[in-house]
């Protein structure tokens, strides 16, 4: 659960985000034919970019930095967006695609510890160092233990997922151990059900690489994490609600361009 000093330090995120928002917000979309046409309503069109930028400001900062606040009180050290160093040898790159693709074809069950460790037997002489898939969106030390984090929307296409689960493996090959990685996600888009997309099929070892909702806040900062933090942004709605609706009042009346 959270302390009230990290539900404050959460609430003044939230609310220099919104500020900033509200302040700074300029329409960058005049024109959407197709949407204006089929809405029939060109002032909520135009509302709509309001929502969507602000939904785009309040998305993956802010979860990376409340995943910060709320592991800190649990873990030797934490950072977001880290770089996580080392070299990848072709050997290793040639192990990780191999198990992706098996995996992608079906020809395996996903198992994270299994998979690393055919990753460290790779022979890692003559690695190069790889910019792209260095940098991990959360990282800690906790209990002589490092934990990697890849944050992502909940939604993504199998692309995505794709390349989630051969960079948590570059991860392991980078640092030369078997460290611990994770996909994330800040919450499950089809609650009250479990969590469940034909994109994810076969390539994560969930909750071993994959943690959804209240099990990655609850795994940074103790159960409960995930019911106050949804409160710190319940509260934080509730104080800029009319702000907000002001501002999409203001924008509304920008009609779209036909």
């Amino acid at each position: 659960m959270l302390t009230s000093a990290q539900a404050q330090q959460i609430t003044a995120l939230l609310d220099q985000k919104i500020e900033a928002k509200l302040r700074r917000y300029a329409r960058e979309t005049a024109s959407m034919p197709f949407l204006t046409r089929l809405m029939q309503d060109s002032e909520k069109v135009a509302a709509y970019s309001f929502i969507h930028s602000m939904a785009t400001t309040l998305g993956m900062s802010i979860y990376e930095e409340s995943a910060k606040i709320i592991a800190g009180k649990n873990c030797k050290e934490c950072f977001t967006n880290y770089g996580v160093g080392g070299v990848i040898s072709r050997d290793q790159k040639s192990a990780i695609e191999n198990i992706v693709r098996q995996l992608r074809n079906g020809e395996r069950k996903p198992n994270i510890k299994k998979e690393i460790a055919e990753v460290l037997t790779a022979d890692s002489q003559n690695g190069k160092f790889q910019k792209d898939g260095n940098i991990a969106d959360f990282f800690m030390v906790r209990g002589g233990k490092e934990f990697y984090f890849e944050i992502k929307t909940v939604k993504p296409n199998i692309d995505v997922f794709t390349k989630s689960k051969a960079k948590l493996l570059e991860w392991a090959a980078r640092r030369r151990k078997p460290v611990q990685v994770f996909l994330a996600f800040p919450y499950n888009p089809y609650y009250p059900e479990p969590y469940s997309r034909f994109t994810d099929q076969n390539l994560m070892d969930h909750p071993n690489d994959f943690l959804i909702g209240a099990e990655f806040w609850d795994f940074l900062g103790g159960k409960g994490a995930f019911d106050d933090l949804l409160t710190v942004f319940d509260v934080v709605g509730k104080k800029w609600k009319s702000k907000i609706q002001q501002k999409i009042r203001e924008v509304a009346k920008l009609k779209m361009v036909a």
